[in-house]
């Protein structure tokens, strides 16, 4: 799993390589042996296809003929002798009904193009009633269409190279919502790219490194009335597995990307870690191609709606230079996205949810769950009967299988939400509902 897509386009002098995170533990690079296999006859006609697999277009082709071969006139077999005669009853029926068949085909197809408004012309614009470049609003075209001038592509410099990734408008006044990683580092103005090819400035507001978010603030004073164009909002409490996602982004910098999958899973507990900052989030799982480049890009339900911020990638790959897409790919909830978001416009920073509990990191189950080591006193677990050495199983009905799930579920919700909390004291199991609070940085 890789941790982070920003492209990094190394500057001179500036080693290959973007950030981000390794491999998942367990997960491992395939190994692919070069067998020798079986080898051809040397003068096999496909002989030298392995060692020639560039063949020269412009060399010649040779055809040889060859005499055929005399065959001997075989012995002709004996005319067969005559079957039963076919009534011409039968060849009547046989007649009408490939007639009536013909007649209702005939009739169906003249339903259809009249309906249609014709068959297709080979020399014209249209095919039936609809120009060739029109498609209807809610197919993938038409909301690609709807939602490419909201997605933007921005780069800024770190160090001696640049950053590179994704994001989107979500204010007419120019606010754009990216990750924290992709401008993390960064040094003076970014540079904001529209689908359009039209190129503005944009300044760092803020940003929280732990929930990956970072808002940027577009310099309007050049652009065009109108030109910013606010993506519209989802609610990813609603999406359900299966939904269909587009995400629009700039994998190795090809901007205006589009790719298609499905929510592969929900609330898939992410957590990663850059530079010493461990980053916490509840993601949404799915299989539409995201690569370096893609973070902080917009991932879209089928109404064109954010739901999610394309953050994270998993791969078998150990090098980062080379990480690439293995159809699973993990975007932080817009709900979630959104209040850090409004939190930094708001007061320049980020709040994160706790329920006031230290989890035991050393602990393993092959059961799961998180061990909590210590629990703060007069905070929400606590109140909620909580004890150390109390294992959590599950928030929300949502199975814990590391220790640090449990911060990533928590991180979900708001402060004020109260969860159910599923736990074992010893051997017994029991509930509880904690409500949830802002920590105290």
């Amino acid at each position: 799993m890789t941790d982070g897509s920003a492209w990094r386009q190394p500057g001179p002098g500036a080693p290959a390589g973007g950030s981000g995170w390794g491999p998942r533990p367990g997960w491992a690079a395939p190994n692919s042996p070069q067998g020798a296999g079986p080898q051809p006859a040397p003068n096999s006609w496909w002989s030298d296809a392995l060692a020639d697999p560039w063949r020269d277009p412009d060399a010649p082709v040779v055809v040889v003929k060859t005499q055929p071969e005399e065959v001997p006139e075989l012995e002709k077999p004996p005319p067969p002798s005559p079957g039963p005669r076919i009534g011409i009853g039968l060849v009547l029926l046989v007649s009408i009904v490939t007639a009536l068949l013909a007649g209702a085909l005939g009739g169906t197809l003249g339903y259809v193009f009249a309906v249609g408004g014709g068959g297709a012309t080979l020399g014209g614009a249209q095919i039936g009633n609809a120009p060739l470049n029109n498609r209807a609003p809610e197919s993938i075209a038409g909301l690609v269409k709807k939602v490419l001038p909201s997605v933007v592509t921005i780069s800024i410099r770190v160090g001696n190279g640049t950053s590179l990734g994704s994001g989107f408008v979500v204010s007419a006044d120019g606010h754009v919502i990216t990750n924290n990683h992709v401008v993390e580092g960064g040094s003076g103005p970014a540079t904001i790219r529209f689908s359009d090819a039209a190129v503005a400035t944009a300044s760092v507001v803020g940003s929280d490194p732990e929930s990956d978010i970072a808002v940027l603030k577009i310099d309007t004073s050049g652009l065009p009335d109108g030109k910013l164009v606010p993506a519209e909002f989802g609610n990813s409490d609603q999406v359900q597995v299966g939904d269909p996602v587009v995400a629009v982004g700039a994998p190795l910098g090809l901007t205006s990307t589009v790719t298609y999958g499905v929510v592969s899973y929900l609330d898939r507990p992410i957590r990663t870690s850059e530079g010493g900052t461990a980053r916490y989030y509840s993601a949404i799982q799915t299989d539409a191609a995201v690569n370096q480049g893609n973070s902080g890009g917009p991932l879209f339900d089928a109404s064109g709606r954010v739901i999610g911020i394309n953050s994270v990638i998993g791969t078998l790959s150990e090098d980062q230079a080379s990480a690439g897409n293995v159809g699973l790919a993990f975007a932080i909830p817009i709900n979630h996205a959104r209040r850090i978001a409004a939190d930094i416009i708001n007061t320049g920073k980020a709040r994160r949810t706790v329920m006031g509990v230290q989890v035991d990191t050393a602990y393993q189950n092959p059961l799961g769950g998180a061990r909590l080591s210590t629990v703060q006193a007069g905070g929400p677990a606590e109140a909620a009967g909580l004890k150390a050495g109390d294992v959590v199983m599950a928030v929300n009905g949502k199975p814990i299988e590391e220790s640090w799930d449990l911060t990533a579920l928590v991180r979900k919700y708001a402060p004020g939400d109260t969860v159910e909390v599923q736990y074992l004291r010893g051997t017994s199991r029991a509930k509880a509902s904690v409500t949830l609070v802002a920590d105290a940085k």
